[in-house]
Parts: C-alpha cells; structure tokens; sequence
C-alpha cells in the first residue's frame, strides 16, 4: 500500500510539473541543401550535420526538408546535404526546384519548374512519402484564379501543403550573421542571438494566443526554419526554448491531420492562406501587433 501511495503521489508530482498547456510542432526546413551566405570556413555539410544533431538530440521525428535541386548545379558541394538528411532518417520534399515564386511567374512556368524538381525526390525517397509542397516565398498566387489552378493541379498530382502557421523569419539572420562573422564582431553576433531567441518565444506566444482567441484551443503548428549557417547555431537553444516551453515535436502528417489545415491536406481552394492571423480576420477576431521585428538586422555589420 505504501509503494502503492508513493507511486501515485509521484504520478501527481510529475503531472504537477509538466506545463498548464502544450502544443504539437512539426519542424520543417526549406531550401535543402542551401540556403544564404555562409561565414568564413563554414560549409553546407557542416551546416547540415550541426542542424540534424540537434534535431536527433531533442528526438524530433520526421522531419521534412524542402529542396531546391538546383544547389547540385549551383553549388556542387552542397549535394551530400540530402544524402545526409535521408541517413539521418529524415523525408524531403517539393519545394520547386529553382525556389520559383508564384506569384512572380505564370503558372505553366511554375509547374514546369515543380516537375524538374521531382526526379531527386524519386532518387533519395524511393518508397517513402515525398507528395509535400512548400510554396517558396510562401506565395501561393497572387489572384484568386491562380490559387485555384495550382490547388486542383496539385491535388491531381496527390500533393499535399505544407502550409506555415509558426514563423519568426529566421531566414533574415543568416545573411547578417555571414557579414558579422567576416568581421569578427562577436557583439553583433550575441545581440543577433538575443533577437533570435525572443523571436521564437514571443512567435510561439503569439500564434498559441491567436488559435485560443479563434479556435477555443491549442491548434497544432507547422514550424518554417532555413538550413542556414545562423539556424545551425542557434538550433540546441531552440529546442531547449520549445522543450521548456511545453512544445512536443509531431511529424508534419500529425499536425495537418487536423481539422484546420483540411484544405492542405487534400488539396481545395482557399481565400488566403492557412495561417491563424488570416482566420482571425476571416472571423473577425483582432489581430493584435507582433512583438518581434528582424528590422535592426540590416543595421548590424555595416
């Protein structure tokens, strides 16, 4: 009986300790195997190695990274990036193959480019599930028309979205941190990871305020990141952040499970992307002002 009560007093302190509320996150990467400027005698590979350790470190599962076959042509170096990705147990996906934006380009040249795309992802993902899009840009076109012609097109490909709806633009810092770290000023650097780092924590408060405001709960997020040389860095504190931050790390297919990304999953028109900011307005809710800006980084290392 005593072991019976200890036990049981245990299992309560435990449940005691865990975070009031959680959220499912699948981390998604674009832009494989390239991405932005690199610092000085840093390459695409270790780029790639330091992002995946911390990745299998704090076990997230299936990752999916978005590649542009492109970086084959354009930078040979940059290849074993997906051979790395795939051995490390994590998929890949469509992300076109030049990062052609659609809302820039008529839509045959967009799909002409999406199709050049798919024989690496036949290669590395034999067997497995490649059928996600990224839109690069995030542009999904820029007139109704468009967004209904490349949907049904998709969907009649048996593709599914990876649409965004976590984001603090950590594209922005890799070019900045490539600038800084050629001149060795290692005070931008930390004040480069101070915003980083409040990027990703108010994002999180903010996308889990807005999906309680027009939802009623917590729904699951789809995490942008870039396999940038600043993300490298930065990753282990990331996942700390989350992990202190009541985050469990799903696989993409859990999270576009639900409900809210059904337009996703199989692809049908919308009037806007799927982001909790578009359906708050859709529903009327406020939209209240971001708390983060990745304004001051064009200022760092000039």
């Amino acid at each position: 009986m005593k072991k019976l009560i200890a036990g049981l007093a245990a299992l309560a302190a435990a449940a005691f300790a865990l975070p009031a509320s959680a959220t499912d996150v699948a981390i998604t990467f674009d832009d494989l195997g390239a991405h932005s400027a690199l610092p000085p005698g840093v390459t695409r590979v270790q780029v790639a190695a330091d992002i995946i350790a911390a990745l299998k470190a704090a076990g997230a599962p299936q990752v999916y990274g978005f590649i542009n076959a492109v970086q084959n042509e354009r930078e040979p170096a940059s290849a074993p990036v997906l051979d790395m990705w795939r051995k490390a147990g994590f998929p890949l996906a469509n992300h076109t193959f030049t990062h052609m934006s659609l809302n820039q380009n008529p839509l045959a040249d967009w799909q002409a480019d999406f199709i050049k795309n798919e024989p690496e992802l036949q290669k590395h993902m034999a067997g497995a599930d490649w059928r996600w899009v990224r839109f690069p840009f995030l542009h999904e076109g820029d007139t109704p028309q468009k967004r209904t012609q490349v949907r049904e097109w998709l969907a009649g490909r048996n593709y599914k979205i990876a649409s965004v709806t976590l984001d603090f633009s950590d594209w922005a810092y890799n070019e900045t941190y490539a600038r800084c770290m050629a001149k060795k000023d290692e005070t931008a650097v930390a004040r480069m990871e101070a915003m980083w780092l409040k990027g990703a924590a108010d994002s999180l408060a903010y996308e889990r305020a807005l999906s309680k405001a027009v939802f009623g709960r917590e729904v699951p997020m789809v995490l942008l990141m870039h396999i940038g040389a600043f993300d490298a860095r930065m990753m282990p504190r990331l996942l700390d952040l989350y992990r202190r931050e009541g985050v469990r790390l799903a696989t993409l297919d859990e999270v576009e499970r639900d409900p809210f990304y059904a337009a996703d999953y199989k692809p049908a028109a919308t009037p806007a992307p799927l982001t909790f900011e578009n359906a708050a307005k859709a529903k009327g809710v406020p939209v209240p002002l971001k708390t983060w800006s990745i304004a001051e980084l064009e200022t760092l290392c000039r």
